[in-house]
């Protein structure tokens, strides 16, 4: 699989919504839509920008076990890559920085200092790629 990183590098790449898990204190996997992660390091490491104060972040925090998942559908087929790992929530000034867009002020209205815009950093350990009609593990 290690040679299809790059397939499914791009097919991440050109995806405009990305699907976070999260898992609660009662032991139950959440599901919630993002916009797809504001940088990657191939297909090990995403970084995706979201609020301090969110449901999320505090899942996160009391656990940090996760996965991320991507799709494409074509004309006649379907391609999707699922991705475990764990997911840190960052804080600090320069993982804030480091991902901070031009406009995200709509979202975090102090800037790249507010206190409710935090980074969210998730670390791939296997995954699971789909393609025609065909599943297959792999390790990263």
């Amino acid at each position: 699989m290690r040679n299809a990183e790059k397939k499914i590098g791009k097919l991440i790449d050109k995806q405009g919504v990305a699907f976070i898990a999260s898992v609660d204190a009662d032991g139950v996997p959440n599901m919630k839509a993002m916009l797809p992660p504001r940088k990657r390091e191939g297909i090990h490491t995403f970084y995706f920008s979201t609020n301090t104060s969110s449901e999320r972040v505090a899942q996160y925090r009391a656990n940090p076990k996760a996965s991320i998942y991507f799709y494409k559908k074509c004309l006649w087929s379907y391609h999707g890559v699922m991705l475990k790992g764990t997911m840190e929530v960052l804080t600090d000034a320069e993982s804030k920085q480091r991902i901070w867009k031009r406009g995200d002020t709509i979202y975090y209205a102090g800037g790249v200092t507010d206190p409710d815009y935090c980074v969210l950093r998730f670390t791939a350990t296997a995954g699971r790629y789909y393609a025609n009609f065909k599943s297959e593990d792999f390790e990263i």
